[in-house]
């Protein structure tokens, strides 16, 4: 048994499930599913032995980067498209008792029609060695007929909604009370509610029932939103003030590129950040395995979620006019088959991560990098998750609608006055990313400000907040992201190296920041 072969979706577990991940022959040669590789062109073959035990079967993929074409036993599945998504075939026909051969072809041209986050084939500086392939978890499971396709759980303070997906109404049990679905919907009030916060990530488990179908899903009460604090707009956890003290995580490790060799390592960072006083992660344009969501669920980390980029990058558009504040259109319609595959994968992105109670934040756009209609796209999460705030346009050419002042600032270190624009919360959504090389290579090495020590990068980062974010809150500053949680190839300003092996800064130091934070 690896690592890997974990359950893959705790947020609807059943008892039963078959692992598909191990060795496959992969381009006609024995190699470990999942990975992550760098052809553009992968053949996956994988024989596995099955015993019908239920109506239904399907197969399960968690990603796989980023045109996949599956078959069974010779008969075609489908495509998927999309790289950070998970995708299902039921396979009832198509699966046999016995040996059954499974067939995927996974495509990776780095289509920049559909998200890719930091990926290029050029890489280097900001951006990290490409990779593709079948680069999660799959799985088969079997269910009944009119089986329970999802569960979708809203929570407040005292209770919380589940809107269940299945042909028939269903049960739910917490704490030994059953409530019914009406319309696929029931509202469960908890008695001596017991709220989820960072020091205290409490968690409810709920059993959900439907003819023969039994699924587990977890849940927690809690609130994110925007309130006046004495005529200052803030952040609010469970209806209190919470400054979100974060690092910008991207998810890359070494060895692994997006993918660690053991999921024990999502839990591992979440401590890494917890143990040097932070409450966020700002997961930067990528969507992790549920392992690193579950972790966050747990431990009590707030995660800012970004949506994956697509569009083409100019230095130029992107990042030279947003440094400089000029503004910039992001009118629609120039690429609208593009334009059409980001919306349609941010909803299902929303979907997919509905229900963690980690998640606070969703930012749509990065820098102006493939942005267009920020306005619409707030509107449209809003519709999607009314439940959580949104940052439209992480850094710059913000338009009309957002719920944050969102600023990235490097190089300087400005007196930041408030409020922030049109009276909302200032938020510091990327700073710092100071460098020191502690991998003794020598070559290019990328960041925003070199340090020879551990001694002086603490201090730098120490001054950072003392001189701008802390004096910052007083005006509206809501929070602050420092990147970033690790090193990335020549990429060197993370707080841990990429292998995570030496904390570069002082950890008591950095921790005692956090005591002049509203927590």
């Amino acid at each position: 048994m690896s690592a890997w072969d974990i359950y893959p979706r705790p947020q609807l577990k059943r008892a039963s499930w078959q692992c598909l991940n191990g060795i496959w022959q992969v381009n006609g040669a024995p190699a470990y599913v999942p990975a992550c590789r760098t052809e553009e062109k992968i053949e996956y073959v994988r024989d596995f032995e099955f015993t019908r035990t239920d109506d239904v079967v399907l197969l399960h993929f968690c990603a796989a980067d980023q045109v996949a074409e599956v078959s069974l036993n010779g008969r075609y599945l489908g495509q998927h498209r999309g790289g950070y998504l998970p995708f299902t075939f039921d396979i009832s026909e198509a699966v046999a008792e016995g040996t059954n051969r499974l067939l995927v072809t996974v495509t990776d041209t780095l289509d920049h029609t559909y998200p890719y986050g930091k990926q290029r084939k050029d890489h280097g500086g900001m951006w990290y060695t490409p990779m593709s392939g079948i680069w999660q978890t799959v799985w088969i499971e079997q269910v009944p007929d009119g089986y329970i396709r999802s569960v979708r759980v809203t929570p407040d303070l005292y209770g919380a909604l589940f809107e269940v997906d299945c042909p028939q109404e269903a049960e739910i049990e917490i704490l030994g009370k059953t409530y019914r679905t009406e319309g696929g919907r029931v509202r469960a009030e908890i008695e001596d509610p017991h709220l989820w916060t960072c020091g205290d990530p409490f968690l409810y488990t709920a059993f959900v029932r439907s003819g023969r179908d039994c699924a587990e899903v977890y849940f927690a009460l809690r609130t994110v939103d925007i309130r006046d604090i004495d005529g200052i707009s803030r952040v609010c956890l469970n209806g209190k003030p919470v400054f979100l003290h974060g690092v910008l995580d991207q998810g890359y490790f070494n060895p692994g590129l997006m993918l660690p060799g053991d999921p024990a390592e999502y839990e591992n960072d979440v401590l890494r950040v917890k143990s040097l006083g932070f409450n966020t992660i700002r997961k930067h344009i990528k969507i992790e395995p549920e392992a690193f969501y579950h972790a966050c669920d747990r431990l009590g980390m707030l995660v800012i979620q970004d949506m994956v980029n697509s569009g083409d990058y100019s230095f130029f558009r992107d990042t030279l006019l947003g440094t400089i504040g000029a503004p910039v259109s992001d009118k629609g319609g120039r690429a609208p088959e593009r334009e059409a595959f980001f919306t349609e994968h941010c909803r299902k992105t929303v979907e997919h991560l509905y229900s963690h109670p980690c998640i606070a934040v969703w930012t749509v756009f990065n820098e102006g990098w493939g942005q267009f209609d920020s306005d619409r796209h707030y509107r449209l999460f809003k519709e999607w998750d009314p439940t959580r705030l949104v940052d439209s346009t992480s850094g710059w050419f913000g338009k009309e609608l957002s719920d944050f002042d969102s600023r990235h600032i490097y190089f300087r270190m400005p007196d930041i006055k408030g409020p922030g624009k049109k009276g909302r919360p200032i938020f510091i959504s990327e700073c710092g990313g100071y460098t020191l090389d502690v991998s003794g290579a020598k070559g290019k090495t990328y960041g925003y400000g070199k340090c020879a020590d551990s001694a002086e990068l603490t201090e730098k980062i120490a001054s950072l907040y003392k001189k701008m974010i802390i004096p910052a809150i007083g005006q509206g500053c809501c929070g602050c992201i420092y990147t970033q949680l690790s090193d990335i190839e020549e990429e060197i300003n993370g707080l841990y190296s990429c292998d995570r092996s030496v904390c570069k800064v002082d950890r008591n130091a950095i921790s005692r920041l956090a005591e002049a934070l509203p927590r």
